[in-house]
């Protein structure tokens, strides 16, 4: 009998060519493009251009898909919200 291993990574996240899903669709989206201005204005210059921005893209977004703390920005909400004065002076005179 057919032994069948645990599939244990379910909690990852989907990856395509090693993109999460919105970056994927980002570079499909300038895939896309580069195709159009390929289509409609046809030069060769042109075709290396779009395949060189192309790669770069796709080089860059996985650099930033395996090391998240390149993009790591602070917290814009405080971590307790509070109706106390933050000022030592007074308004009540």
């Amino acid at each position: 009998m057919k032994g069948y291993r645990v599939y244990r990574d379910i909690r990852k996240r989907a990856l395509i060519f090693g993109l999460p899903i919105p970056l994927f669709a980002l570079q499909m989206l300038k895939v896309i493009g580069s195709l159009l201005v390929v289509i409609f204005s046809f030069s060769f210059l042109l075709v290396m251009g779009a395949l060189a921005v192309n790669l770069s893209l796709y080089a860059v977004l996985l650099k930033l898909t395996h090391s998240p703390q390149i993009l790591n920005v602070a917290k814009v909400f405080p971590s307790a919200i509070s109706n106390k004065k933050t000022t030592d002076l007074s308004y009540e005179d």
